[in-house]
């Protein structure tokens, strides 16, 4: 198969063919999701909590990062990996190239950071250094403490507003990718529309460009209560590890995932 680029996502969001990704720790994973189908793999500071045990991402280190990115690419054979920049990483400008560049030689394609439009600045530099940016809206797990908890973003005229803001932003200072979490169906829908970059989602609806999820949660690996926009994949194909990621492909691009029980209202 030939690699998935940067070209091959944009031109997905144009034919209107919905794109799959899915976090991813190791070469053994990497392998299966690659040999599944599954469009882009994400190295998450999820790590942090599904592999390491913490109860947020913040412990997450750079290094950690670049372990497992360097996993990831062993075992990947054409999807284009994208790797987080953890807590704290991309405060200054020189962090955040220094940080950046770390990734990349470790085998990422690109590195997705949380924010909005205070970091145009390090996406333009990014981006005219050769590392491609993903920048994270929405519920951004690294400022947990600032929002005291988990919760959704952009059901208020202001807060809406301001994330359609920090999209447009983003995307003109050069972020080829945007990811949008746990806000309201109809504002992903209006970010969807607005940047023609494509925008990937993870309970933010059905309208997005693409979908993501945790791998321990699409295999039904949780403790406690599992947020509203998982959906157990496992259980939906043959039984096996490969066949719950070609369920949760097909149900990606049918549409079928996310339904509207996955969905928050504005």
């Amino acid at each position: 198969m030939k690699p998935i680029t940067l070209r091959t996502l944009r031109d997905m969001k144009a034919r209107g063919e919905a794109i799959s990704c899915l976090t991813c720790y190791d070469a053994s994973f990497s392998a299966a999701m690659a040999r599944a189908g599954v469009e882009v793999l994400l190295i998450g500071d999820s790590l942090g909590m599904v592999l390491q045990g913490h109860n947020s991402t913040l412990p997450v280190t750079v290094a950690d990062m670049a372990y497992h990115t360097t996993a990831v690419a062993r075992g990947n054979q054409q999807s284009l990996i994208m790797a987080d920049l953890p807590f704290m990483s991309y405060a200054t400008i020189e962090d955040t190239l220094a940080n950046a560049a770390a990734l990349m030689r470790a085998g990422a394609h690109m590195v997705k950071l949380e924010g909005g439009s205070w970091l145009s600045d390090s996406v333009r530099l990014m981006t005219q250094g050769g590392i491609p940016c993903c920048v994270h809206l929405g519920l951004t797990p690294q400022s947990v403490n600032v929002f005291g908890g988990y919760r959704v973003q952009g059901r208020d005229e202001a807060s809406s507003t301001k994330l359609l803001e920090d999209a447009r932003n983003v995307v003109a200072a050069g972020a080829a990718m945007v990811l949008l979490e746990c806000v309201p169906t109809e504002l992903a829908k209006r970010v969807q529309e607005t940047v023609d970059v494509p925008v990937i989602g993870i309970g933010a609806g059905p309208h997005c460009d693409g979908q993501v999820l945790v791998v321990h949660d699409m295999l039904g690996i949780h403790s406690g209560k599992p947020a509203r926009f998982v959906k157990n994949f496992l259980s939906c194909g043959d039984g096996s590890i490969e066949g719950a990621f070609r369920s949760y492909i097909e149900q990606v691009k049918s549409g079928e995932y996310p339904a509207p029980e996955h969905a928050f209202a504005q």
